[in-house]
């Protein structure tokens, strides 16, 4: 006796839809570089280097309200203090003395840091002029209410703590997405299910109710 296939709903069996409808691997998206490496944390002493520096730079500036001209100052003055005494200690304990310019500027990392940043740019440009041109009414009313939010948000609090707070989820929520991608997938998935459920319920319930008059068709 052959029993029928009974097909079922369950979660296992539907596709795995990507959030934003990605192909490519997290790191692929952000560059596949020494970026992509730094946000999702492949690195992980320089990664919460570059954190608690921009951490102590933010503290300094909207916390204790540090002026530029004079956290650039001291920073000199201290980075020189420190390398007379070093240059000048060096030969005493037979060592060879500092070589600081050669280690910072880094001609490779500036080059790979300004090609990563001329391809966000440019990606983000034309997509930014293809929604301007109003080819998605969806997606512009969405920009505009993203810019409009924005606005108001940078009135309550100062421009250090939105860049702050802006680099802070750049170089966390990529890190936690990439750990909890399967999590996040399929509730963003299950997400997608309901609101298209309400918008059905919406539909039959309110809008197709609504009395609409007779369309008139065109003589030709």
């Amino acid at each position: 006796m052959n029993v029928p296939h009974v097909s079922s709903d369950s979660d296992d069996d539907r596709p795995v839809i990507r959030l934003f409808h990605r192909q490519k691997p997290v790191h692929k998206i952000l560059g596949g570089r020494k970026v992509a490496d730094i946000m999702l944390w492949r690195d992980r002493n320089l990664s919460a280097g570059i954190l608690a520096g921009a951490t102590l730079i933010w503290f300094l500036f909207d916390v204790a309200e540090y002026n530029f001209v004079t956290l650039l100052c001291h920073i000199a003055l201290l980075g020189m203090l420190v390398l007379f005494i070093w240059s000048n200690a060096a030969p005493l304990f037979d060592r060879a003395p500092p070589r600081i310019p050669e280690v910072i500027v880094s001609e490779h990392a500036f080059r790979e840091l300004a090609l990563t940043l001329h391809s966000k740019m440019a990606h983000f440009s034309a997509v930014l002029y293809d929604i301007s041109c109003g080819k998605e009414l969806r997606k512009f009313l969405a920009v505009i209410g993203s810019l409009w939010i924005l606005a108001v948000i940078g009135e309550t609090c100062s421009f250090t703590t939105l860049l702050y707070v802006g680099f802070l989820c750049a170089l966390t929520l990529p890190a936690l997405y990439e750990r909890y991608e399967t999590e996040v997938d399929h509730l963003v998935a299950k997400g997608g299910q309901d609101l298209k459920k309400f918008y059905k319920k919406i539909d039959s319930n309110v809008l197709n109710k609504i009395p609409r008059g007779p369309v008139k068709t065109k003589v030709h």
